[in-house]
């Protein structure tokens, strides 16, 4: 019989561990638990794992510096941290203290087991190949993006990737995605960091006012060209230049700008002369210039020149749970030092969490502000949000009354209720019998006996032939929550 992965699960909250344990186990792995980095490092150094996925925040100690520990004992040993605050410069700190991956929470167990078997193959790889796993952990800082779903946390990681490179970058997503914000992630986190930053949008102007302010101009190159000046790529020089709308630019222009990237020189508008400059370029469009290249629209010479790294950012419609996040963090912003808070009725909470955002964050942070503009005090209702917004919920008073219950949150089980799912799968699993649920579960018959009664659950007792006559209870627990 094959060797079971062996995962050791670090988290202070028995809830996680229970989850982690049962799920992963049923998905192919070898489960240990611990409830702190004390215990998990006793274990490390006593059995042999395969992985560890650990809590950052722990009561009596953090996994940053268990990380550390880990990586003095075990250098190739992948390490997963997992936090509910889910962010940049948490991933950042991370994969700095030798993280192999950063998670948020809430996640899916497919989703991890998912992870783990992506490490576990890498590292096998790796060992193949006779490198270090070490090769595989990025080096990463922080960054203003705020969110800490799955797709936003996705694009955490590859910021990370691309800092530790120096090749060109396409940023492609809608407007109000947060292309520039990546591109200055990008940029910050990398070694240009304290180099200049320069951000151009391509969009609106000629050829030659174009090129004359990226390249620079000679006196007399054109009409009101009265002096000599240098372009931003001179001044982006040793640093990154953002180059935004890119799918609006010409065929001219992007043979110019392809003979830059090629020969890392700017030639001045009316000039003979060039000069080499150190400049990393990040173009962005929110068309697919793939499509555009494909469809001879767009040089594919320069799209493949440009495309090295690509990241494509997800809509907001995409980042579930992460407008509760964007909200609350623009409200902060908007709050004045010394006064209360700004809050929102839950009409106003439901009438954002339901509405589509076409406009994605961009369109969001307008709506807040807009909000804060016309609530005439702390308290932000339904009409101080934009009419689309507000109407469209797509419900009536009486329903919105309905939801009083309802948080922005809402459509989030518990870790409770994650915990009572996943006891019943494990039950259902072994024809209710608790004895072998505890035995698959690791936990003392007398635990899952009482988690039973606790949570009103379909079981028997060894030895029994019926079910337990309990009436289940639903799958919706008190407050909405699914």
């Amino acid at each position: 019989m094959a060797r079971l992965p062996h995962i050791l699960v670090v988290d202070d909250q028995h809830s996680i561990r229970l989850t982690l344990e049962s799920g992963l186990s049923l998905s192919g792995f070898r489960v240990s638990c611990a409830r702190n980095g004390a215990e998990a490092l006793a274990a490390a150094s006593a059995q042999e794992f395969d992985a560890v996925i650990s809590d950052i925040y722990m009561p009596d100690g953090d996994g940053l510096t268990l990380v550390q520990e880990l990586r003095a004992l075990l250098p190739s040993l992948p390490i997963v941290l997992m936090t509910a605050q889910g962010s940049v410069e948490l991933a950042v700190r991370a994969v700095e203290e030798g993280a192999t991956d950063f998670i948020a929470k809430p996640f899916e167990v497919g989703a991890v087991a998912a992870l783990l078997r992506r490490h576990l193959s890498a590292v096998s790889e790796a060992a193949d190949a006779g490198t270090d796993i070490s090769n595989l952990v990025e080096h990463i800082s922080r960054s203003g993006l705020v969110g800490k779903s799955p797709a936003i946390v996705g694009i955490y990681r590859l910021i990370a990737r691309a800092a530790r490179s120096d090749a060109p970058v396409l940023v492609i997503g809608e407007s109000g995605t947060g292309k520039e914000l990546v591109a200055r992630a990008i940029h910050d986190f990398s070694p240009r960091g304290k180099k200049p930053f320069v951000a151009v949008n391509c969009s609106g102007l000629t050829d030659t006012l174009l090129e004359a302010e990226l390249f620079g101009h000679t006196k007399g190159a054109f009409t009101g060209a009265a002096g000599e000046r240098s372009g931003l790529f001179e001044a982006a020089d040793g640093g990154t230049i953002f180059l935004d709308e890119l799918a609006s630019t010409s065929a001219g222009f992007q043979a110019s700008l392809l003979r830059v990237l090629q020969s890392g020189e700017v030639r001045r508008v009316g000039s003979t002369q060039t000069k080499r400059i150190d400049v990393r370029v990040i173009g962005a469009s929110n068309a697919s210039l793939r499509e555009m290249a494909a469809a001879a629209q767009f040089r594919p010479d320069l799209f493949y020149r440009l495309s090295v790294i690509t990241l494509e950012l997800p809509t907001l419609r995409e980042r579930g749970g992460d407008v509760e996040v964007l909200v609350a963090h623009f409200l902060r912003a908007a709050t004045v030092e010394g006064k209360p808070p700004y809050r929102l009725t839950r009409e106003a909470a439901l009438a954002l969490r339901s509405y589509s955002f076409p406009g994605n964050v961009r369109e969001l942070e307008n709506a807040i502000r807009r909000a804060v503009a016309l609530c005439p005090n702390d308290i932000i209702t339904l009409d101080c949000l934009p009419p689309e917004i507000a109407a469209g919920t797509g419900l009536s008073q009486e329903a919105v009354a309905s939801n009083n219950e309802r948080t922005i949150i809402a459509d989030r089980p518990t870790m409770d209720e994650l915990q009572r799912r996943y006891l019943q799968l494990v039950l259902d699993e072994n024809q209710g019998r608790k004895r072998r649920a505890a035995t698959v579960l690791g936990l003392d018959r007398r635990t899952v006996q009482r988690l039973v009664a606790k949570y009103r659950l379909r079981a028997i007792s060894d030895g029994d032939s019926e079910e337990n006559t309990d009436v289940e209870i639903s799958e919706e627990p008190d407050g909405g929550n699914p």
